[in-house]
């Protein structure tokens, strides 16, 4: 059993985080994660309305009776969503964790805490991870530069990101970003994180809701497997490396605009890949971690060989490697 700030503060037995993720933070993935012992989060802004969400985590609650939370990620857009509805849908169903990431949560963070909601924020920078406590949330998700979706504009890997972050903060703080096993896991508490956040590693299991062949891509691909597009726009994105990645990164070095990768990069596109299985229909997110991957387990069985073997290295490997 490991057993660490994050685990105390959030009430979960295992310090493993199924990070919220776009058309995939559904009620079978977050529930097949609570089972395990993990921290699974439903993704609120997967759910076309705030009465959609409130049924979600309904048809979560049937199939767990273990600890989860929601995601509410807040991003610059046209035409934004409903996110006062979409809080007030997640306090009246009873949730009592939520991840925020995107912009700075503190608009909503009286309203989480008068009805006793941890939050958990994500963050790409030391900077943003102390503003982060100054404000009031109760942990933080810290981002490296090896994760899928945005990584900031630092470029900061893990290595480094982790400790520094551990070094300022008093929070709880949990790493992110290139983690797909126990030694994943293992070197981010030897780096003073308390737990581990996983996208790309849990889009990869048997209760993640999309196609099989991207599953299968995600065995297949390597840590050279990915993209960095908007990196000429200041809003860095990594993402699978395909068809339509490759176009953008083009696009963008001779000098095109957001206008013109516009429809390239669109949700519904990207939607199609995980639904219908088209790996060149659109942009998808996966990090280096694909490099790790080379299995599709059941979210019991990952969470279940990840604390075993994180147990062993502990206990076994690295312990015999102190010598008096």
């Amino acid at each position: 059993m490991l057993r660490t700030r994050f685990t105390e503060t959030f009430g979960v037995e295992h310090p493993i985080v199924q990070g919220g993720m776009m058309w995939v933070g559904r009620a079978e993935l977050v529930a097949a994660v609570a089972n395990a012992g993990g921290l699974g989060f439903i993704t609120a802004l997967t759910q076309p309305t705030p009465d959609d969400l409130r049924r979600e985590i309904a048809r979560t609650r049937e199939l767990t009776d273990k600890p989860f939370g929601v995601n509410v990620t807040i991003l610059p857009s046209i035409n934004p969503p409903p996110y006062a509805e979409y809080v007030q849908a997640i306090i009246d169903s009873g949730i009592k964790i939520v991840e925020t990431a995107g912009s700075n949560p503190e608009p909503f963070l009286p309203y989480y805490q008068d009805a006793g909601v941890k939050v958990l924020h994500k963050c790409t920078s030391v900077r943003h991870a102390l503003k982060a406590q100054r404000i009031g949330v109760d942990g933080v998700s810290i981002d490296g530069f090896e994760c899928a979706g945005h990584p900031g504009e630092d470029d900061i890997p893990g290595l480094i990101l982790i400790p520094a972050a551990a070094r300022v903060l008093d929070i709880p703080m949990i790493a992110s970003g290139g983690i797909a096993d126990a030694r994943g896991l293992v070197a981010a508490l030897a780096l003073g994180a308390d737990g581990v956040n996983m996208g790309t590693r849990f889009l990869c299991t048997r209760e993640s809701a999309i196609d099989q062949k991207v599953k299968e891509q995600i065995v297949a691909n390597s840590e050279l497997d990915t993209q960095l597009i908007f990196r000429t726009m200041r809003n860095t994105a990594r993402v699978a490396d395909n068809e339509i990645s490759r176009k953008v990164v083009e696009i963008e070095k001779s000098g095109g605009t957001f206008d013109d990768v516009r429809d390239l990069v669109s949700g519904a596109r990207g939607r199609r890949v995980f639904e219908d299985g088209d790996l060149d229909a659109g942009i998808w997110s996966a990090g280096l971690a694909q490099g790790l991957i080379h299995d599709i387990p059941s979210c019991a069985e990952l969470i279940e060989r990840m604390i075993a073997e994180a147990e062993e290295l502990i206990t076994a490997r690295l312990a015999s490697a102190v010598v008096a």
